[in-house]
């Protein structure tokens, strides 16, 4: 590969072009808005500019309603040799890719797993796919020239290529993205109703729970009414999870019982959670925390980080909640298990306040 347009500077888009770009690939920049268009440009991730050759690929970070059009426009132009998108649905695209009669064998279906709750091209970053999944998704007449250059775009951005058909896709992120986006931002919403007083009690694991709330509106509008299908099954199955606690809770104020089935959610939830992957593949469990009282001032967490290291030790994972009143916080560091007894002991010897407990943090709140 040496050069590659990319049609949408926003985070994604933004972000691929400066991966390439580290990479020594020529990049070039298309956008409908001419701010943002700017802002990659200034960022250094391309040339805001039409190629003056047929470009080796072409990558559309563009919502899912707008890949068909956008991929009909630019194969019109003869734009590149081959084409692909980051689009978060696969299934609606692909229908329209093929009503308006565009070249498939030229088109690979993709979607890195990767981002945040922040967009727009100031949110991006070139490391921002290293070692994260990217789903490639062929059709059945995408060429072997097609896909290999999707793999090598992958490859590029140090991401994980992971192929797929584009209804189970379609399935598996409104499993684990996009039912889990709406829900969290419907628990946010509740918060509204709550007075000053009662959110000041507010702690990390609010926090955790309603974080990816803070996403754009828009673009999670479209993405799940592009994928609104599989998610409304997903949210009517937790519905039905929802009501069933709700009878649990009535029933133990009105004093008739409902903590087995209360148990019994929680227990799920806990099983649930075992099963998301953590570092290296390896499930939550195989670590414990090690909290740590750090104050608030220029070098803290550095010095905490050396005297961890100092101690033999590796942290495989922090979470931080801070005091609303106070110039402290608390760390919480992730360590194998079996040595957190052992640090938290050293590193009272160095001065800090430092226990034992569990991983994740907040499960006390």
């Amino acid at each position: 590969m040496r050069t590659a347009v990319i049609a949408g500077t926003g985070l994604i888009g933004t972000s691929i072009a400066l991966a390439l770009r580290e990479r020594g690939i020529t990049t070039y920049l298309t956008d409908a808005d001419p701010a943002a268009l700017q802002t990659a440009e200034a960022l250094g991730a391309g040339r805001a500019e039409e190629p003056r050759e047929v470009a080796d690929i072409a990558i559309l970070a563009v919502p899912p309603v707008q890949v068909a059009p956008v991929l009909a426009m630019l194969q019109k132009r003869g734009t590149a040799r081959f084409y692909t998108d980051v689009a978060s649905v696969k299934g609606l695209p692909s229908k329209r890719i093929e009503a308006l009669g565009c070249d498939l064998t030229s088109v690979v279906g993709g979607h890195p797993l990767a981002g945040g709750e922040r967009s727009g091209p100031l949110a991006a970053r070139a490391d921002l796919f290293e070692g994260r999944p990217w789903v490639l998704v062929p059709s059945a007449v995408t060429s072997d020239s097609a896909l290999n250059c999707a793999l090598e775009l992958t490859a590029l951005c140090g991401a994980t290529p992971v192929l797929f058909g584009a209804e189970d896709h379609d399935r598996a992120v409104a499993l684990v993205s996009h039912a889990p986006h709406l829900i969290a931002s419907l628990a946010a919403a509740r918060l509204l109703d709550g007075n000053e007083s009662a959110l000041r009690l507010a702690g990390q694991g609010l926090r955790d729970v309603t974080r990816i709330a803070g996403g754009s509106p828009a673009l999670w509008t479209d993405i799940l009414s592009a994928n609104a299908g599989p998610v409304a099954d997903v949210l009517e199955a937790f519905a039905g999870d929802v009501l069933e606690a709700v009878a649990a809770l009535r029933r133990s104020a009105e004093g008739r019982g409902g903590g087995p089935e209360l148990s019994e959610a929680l227990q799920r939830g806990v099983d649930g959670r075992a099963r998301i992957p953590g570092k290296h593949g390896v499930p939550d469990a195989a670590f414990t925390a090690v909290e740590v009282s750090v104050g608030d001032s220029p070098g803290e967490l550095a010095r905490l980080f050396t005297d961890v290291a100092a101690a033999g030790s590796n942290i495989e994972d922090i979470g931080i909640d801070h005091s609303a009143k106070q110039l402290l916080g608390r760390a919480s560091l992730a360590v194998a298990a079996g040595t957190e007894h052992a640090l938290a002991q050293e590193l009272r010897h160095r001065g800090w306040a430092a226990q034992s407990s569990n991983w994740p943090s907040g499960q006390g709140e």
